[in-house]
């Protein structure tokens, strides 16, 4: 790699100072309790449209669909043409940290209640880049007719970061929420307040109190509890793991004073105009990427490479990434994606798989693999070489809309008999049809060309899809999308 692309990869501009967010501490008190979904009893009277289920496929094409097995464990609401209703929970709450995972279906619409008032928003926000308050992790407008036309709804609060998983993916909220509070006489002393809201492992709202109720709550009125209350006759909606505690602790920051030292403000790499490539180690499950390059493209889409074995082992949206750590105190040389992760194993990109016996390997054999860098297209984007088994691979992944990330991995003449990728791994790979395949209990999708069949086969971990190298009239290559 030429000194020309490493200068033009870290342009100085991208190393910023953060705004300071007001910062909160929160913690559990005691166990958690789960909500039962063996049966509808932990609900008050619901409608025809609810059920239990033990497993559900939410579709990534097909709006508002979700079809479902019988069973137990998943709560999900079908709407039909029957009265479709929202369903309250038995249990009622004051002060509440709730996490809970959800599936939508291409462009459903539901909603968390907290005390059955406050909405927090669901919905397929998936790729937007200008969010709302009617995006999915937002706090519902209040509404208001008396209001001039144009105005009706107010204080709503938008995510500050879109981090929405595709349609038909499992995806995760943890609220914290604080209940009004009321003297003896009954008077509020103090508002309902969202202390942080949590969308798949990143926050998006912090310290957002609620003046009163937003548009649509089930009562007028403001209490010191009330019951969960999901809506159910928007869109199809499915949930699952309904963890809580009622014990909300917070600090609140009103933004007069920093609580940052002078020399512990963040440092963040984001992306301006052009992609940004950046070296620097990263940690993932047990293992710290020594060479790693992150890579941020446009509308929020990032990846991670190992130079060392040429897997993309992490894909994430959102922000790019905090390098404080490479900076502050002494620095580790360690950088942290800002977004939401999936993680797709840091093995080798190739292998040579001469049976179906012959497993994966997690290290690659000495000399059969020798790093050349990348090189960057005049649009910024990089194409990372090495030569695999004395021929060269060259590998470059792009992103169109933000939406989806497309690999092509090409070798330079013919390829080596059973040479293969390995695309996916996961507890299970179920195929959705259109050539679109479900992995790791619905965290991502892969997407191939028309035709392509994969090898999807039994692997330690569950299931593995691989896709063989072939040497054709076009070209010796392999493409896939990935889907999150």
């Amino acid at each position: 790699m030429q000194n020309k692309y490493l200068l033009k990869c870290i342009p100085l501009h991208v190393f910023l100072w953060a705004t300071f967010i007001p910062f909160f501490v929160s913690a559990q008190g005691g166990s958690q309790t789960q909500i039962s979904l063996n049966d509808l009893s932990a609900f008050k009277n619901p409608s025809a449209n609810w059920s239990v289920a033990s497993s559900v496929t939410a579709d990534f094409v097909k709006p508002n669909t979700i079809t479902k097995k019988d069973g137990s464990g998943i709560l999900v609401s079908i709407p039909g043409k029957g009265k479709n209703e929202d369903i309250f929970t038995n249990m009622e709450h004051g002060d509440i940290d709730l996490s809970v995972d959800f599936m939508m279906p291409k462009e459903s619409n539901s909603g968390i209640y907290l005390q059955g008032r406050y909405e927090i928003q669901l919905l397929d926000s998936w790729g937007k880049q200008a969010l709302t308050s009617g995006d999915l992790g937002a706090i519902y407008e209040r509404w208001d007719e008396t209001r001039p036309a144009g105005q009706f709804g107010f204080d709503g609060v938008a995510p500050r970061i879109n981090v929405s998983r595709a349609p038909g993916l499992w995806q995760n909220i943890r609220i914290l929420f604080q209940a009004p509070k009321f003297d003896a006489s009954g008077k509020k002393t103090a508002n309902a307040r969202i202390v942080r809201i949590i969308l798949n492992g990143v926050v998006i709202i912090e310290n957002a109190e609620l003046q009163a109720p937003t548009r649509g709550s089930a009562f007028a009125n403001e209490a010191a509890t009330g019951p969960l209350r999901l809506q159910g006759d928007h869109g199809a909606v499915a949930f699952k793991n309904f963890k809580y505690t009622t014990t909300v602790h917070s600090r609140q920051v009103d933004g007069s004073r920093n609580v940052w030292d002078d020399n512990d403000k963040p440092v963040t790499v984001d992306v301006k105009g052009e992609p940004v490539v950046f070296r620097s180690f990263i940690d993932i499950p047990d293992k710290k990427v020594t060479h790693s390059v992150s890579v941020g493209l446009q509308h929020n889409i990032s990846f991670g490479y190992d130079l060392s074995n040429g897997a993309v082992y992490q894909v994430w949206k959102g922000g790019f990434l905090d390098a404080s750590p490479m900076w502050l105190s002494r620095g580790n040389g360690t950088a942290v994606p800002i977004g939401s992760v999936v993680s797709l194993g840091d093995t080798p990109a190739l292998a040579l798989i001469h049976n179906d016996a012959q497993a994966w390997p997690d290290s690659l054999e000495k000399g059969i693999y020798r790093p050349k860098g990348y090189e960057l297209d005049e649009a910024g984007l990089p194409t990372f070489k090495y030569i695999f088994d004395g021929i060269s691979i060259n590998d470059k992944s792009t992103s169109d809309d933000g939406k989806i990330l497309t690999r092509r991995i090409s070798v330079d003449g013919p390829a080596p008999k059973d040479l293969f990728t390995r695309i996916a791994t996961g507890s299970d790979i179920v195929d959705m049809g259109n050539d679109m395949y479900s992995v790791n209990n619905a965290t991502y999708y892969v997407q191939l060309d028309k035709g392509i069949k994969p090898v999807i086969r039994n692997s330690a971990k569950g299931k593995e899809m691989l896709l063989p190298i072939k040497n054709t009239d076009k070209g010796t290559s392999v493409e896939y999308s990935l889907i999150w």
